[in-house]
């Protein structure tokens, strides 16, 4: 039965880096919801991506001597791996580098502005980049940002600003109104209390200090802020068009039924977007959930810390799903959740050895001992058996009502109740002892049959938020898994079905000496290759060089005739009819000159937008290929003749002389 549209979101993941397991959870926990909602009967629709633009980036780029474009690029790539790798089932992946998102974003800013929800000023505060942020002093935390608790700099820049007093009342009533809107509780109290009660400020919705970034398409020295930029993504994802026609997805997906993110981004999403929504006349998501951190030892994890553990190494010694299992059952709603290797082999072996596996690996082997594998039901009822399947028959209604809560964990908590309710139920009739009797062979197979019944039940419910473990089970008990709507009748396991010959331990028990052992000679073994690569970098630095032939010596004079500056590219395109040649637009400190280069094989042109390059500025004119070059590029070429443009080692603004 479709019970209707469930539109769910994650937090685009920043491109700055890998994500660590904190960030990583998100997804899964996203994943888990959308999976039982699917179940469910919803017609879901789940969305996650990339936020790709802002300063961070530009900075990270550039110390990498990549374009930005280069640069989130490769961070993408490895996001969705680990996306694939924690078999995520998202719909789609949205990146804000997305030419119809940028297009949107443009016309949402233009929108803003001519509605007077935008004006032009300057601004003046602490600024937090890794945030892409500006605090007061009263904001600040013993002096650092209050999200991240890094340093902040002060900041002076022209900006646009949204007046986001003009719709603070309208917001505040839509929380009054609506209880669910913000979750948890405590999530929803901070935002009142700290932010919209004491007085929004205007937001800075515009930065001229960096270009990596969507132009403001009517005042180029400006690029969007990046939040702006970030939160349209829900809509731009699904076909939302800015003083046009929406697409038939928009119109059936929006509002969204939830947006989950992490605690600290839920100002931006509980303040900020539902302004924005608000002045663009669109409705506000149902819910939007703030969930805790995953944290190492007694802190978050940062690389700076040299705490970070990432998905993929849990993978490699755990498994896909006893990975998604820790993290969904070992965070709670409200609170921060805590992971370390230790903390994720005592829960392997306590819940899915022990409990899980040891259950499913029982049960079959038993099966297969006494009746060939044959499980069948001859109906010698005891009353233990009723205690049984009244918790199975219960257990869906007890699950859906936590995810109704999103309290996941909890919902997993009420599975693992059944699970050991049926290790309970073995000790209580003892199939080993009625083995023995002849005459309790039909109460022996009615065992086991009850068994093999709870066990599927449980692995039903167990699906959304341990894929192939679920699949697993039901292949070794030679059926499927079942829809939620046949969960509360007991006995629908065919009579007289055949489990597996052999059955597979879904999860063997872990020393945890042994783990941590391997552990650290992981983080040894890749500490030691890093070490080499860095040398093996620095002699090829050494070795790696080029005897050209020398020219006539010039005087002094001579070279000071020469005019070089650094210039900033903020245009480009390949010449028509020529396979080597690229027009760029250099701004020079406030004049503009054209430059033609023979770089086209080496740079595509819209990566050259946004680099600081150096120029020769006072070149005679000429022309190339029916265009008019004025100046030069200044390029290194190996001996390969690959060529690579100078850039200056720091941040410099345009028109800097090269002296």
């Amino acid at each position: 039965m479709n019970k209707g549209k469930y539109y769910i979101t994650t937090a685009i993941a920043y491109t700055s880096g890998k994500p660590h397991i904190g960030n990583s959870y998100e997804i899964v926990l996203a994943d888990s919801i959308a999976r039982f909602k699917r179940k469910e009967g919803y017609d879901v629709y789940f969305q996650t991506g990339t936020d790709e633009h802002g300063q961070k980036i530009e900075l990270k780029a550039q110390e990498a001597g990549v374009t930005p474009k280069e640069y989130v690029d490769n961070v993408v790539k490895t996001i969705k791996e680990l996306w694939n790798l924690m078999d995520t089932s998202y719909d789609h992946f949205i990146r804000t580098t997305d030419d119809y998102h940028e297009k949107q974003v443009q016309k949402i800013f233009r929108r803003f502005y001519d509605q007077g929800d935008i004006y032009k000023g300057s601004y003046e505060g602490l600024y937090c980049t890794p945030c892409e942020s500006f605090w007061t002093e009263s904001q600040l935390v013993d002096g650092r940002c209050p999200d991240c608790g890094r340093e902040v700099k002060p900041a002076r820049e022209e900006a646009y600003f949204f007046k986001m007093s003009k719709y603070a009342d309208r917001l505040i009533e839509h929380i009054n109104t609506h209880p669910e809107f913000i979750q948890p509780v405590s999530r929803r109290n901070e935002m009142m209390n700290n932010f919209l009660l004491p007085g929004l400020q205007d937001l800075c919705v515009s930065r001229t200090s960096f270009k990596w970034g969507i132009p403001v398409d009517f005042d180029d020295r400006h690029v969007v802020y990046v939040w702006l930029d970030a939160l349209t993504n829900y809509i731009t994802g699904i076909g939302y068009e800015c003083g046009g026609e929406s697409s038939e997805q928009y119109k059936k997906l929006w509002p969204a039924d939830l947006h989950l993110i992490g605690k600290d981004i839920i100002r931006f999403h509980t303040i900020y977007w539902p302004i924005f929504l608000m002045a663009l006349g669109e409705p506000l998501p149902k819910q939007i959930f703030g969930h805790p951190w995953l944290l190492q030892g007694d802190g978050k994890m940062s690389k700076s810390k040299g705490n970070v553990i990432y998905a993929d190494d849990l993978v490699k010694f755990f498994g896909v799903d006893a990975v998604r299992y820790f993290v969904l059952h070992e965070m709670p709603f409200d609170n921060d959740g805590t992971i370390s290797w230790e903390l994720v082999v005592e829960r392997v072996n306590s819940d899915l050895a022990n409990t899980l596996g040891n259950l499913v690996n029982r049960t079959i082997s038993m099966s297969n001992k006494y009746f060939g594998g044959v499980i069948r039901d001859p109906g010698c009822r005891e009353a233990v058996d009723e205690e049984l399947k009244a918790v199975a028959t219960g257990a869906y209604r007890k699950v859906a009502a936590k995810m109704e809560e999103l309290r996941v964990a909890d919902a997993l908590t009420e599975i693992f109740t059944l699970f050991k309710r049926c290790n309970k139920y073995i000790d209580e009739t003892e199939p080993w002892v009625l083995a023995k009797q002849e005459d309790k062979k039909d109460r022996l197979s009615t065992v086991l049959y009850n068994l093999v019944e709870g066990i599927l039940t449980g692995a039903s419910l167990l699906e959304p938020f341990m894929p192939s473990t679920a699949q697993k089970i039901a292949q070794q008990l030679n059926t499927q898994i079942r829809e939620f709507d046949q969960l509360e009748t007991f006995g629908l396991y065919p009579d007289g079905n055949k489990v597996t010959e052999k059955p597979e331990i879904l999860f063997a028990r872990l020393d945890a000496k042994e783990v941590i052992e391997k552990v650290n000679a992981m983080f040894e073994e890749r500490a030691a290759g890093e070490q080499h690569q860095d040398s093996a970098d620095k002699v090829d630095k050494k070795e790696e060089v080029i005897d050209i032939a020398a020219k006539n010596e010039i005087t002094y004079e001579m070279f000071d005739k020469m005019q070089f500056q650094v210039g900033e590219i903020v245009a480009c395109e390949e010449v028509p009819k020529s396979k080597k040649l690229l027009c760029s637009k250099v701004r020079i400190g406030s004049q503009i000159k054209q430059i033609v280069s023979g770089i086209k094989q080496h740079y595509s042109a819209e990566e050259m937008v946004g680099k600081k390059v150096m120029v020769l500025v006072n070149l005679k004119p000429a022309t190339l290929a029916g265009v008019v070059s004025e100046g030069m590029l200044l390029c290194a070429e190996d001996k390969e003749g690959n060529l690579a443009l100078l850039i200056p080692e720091k941040n410099m603004p345009s028109g800097a002389e090269i002296c």
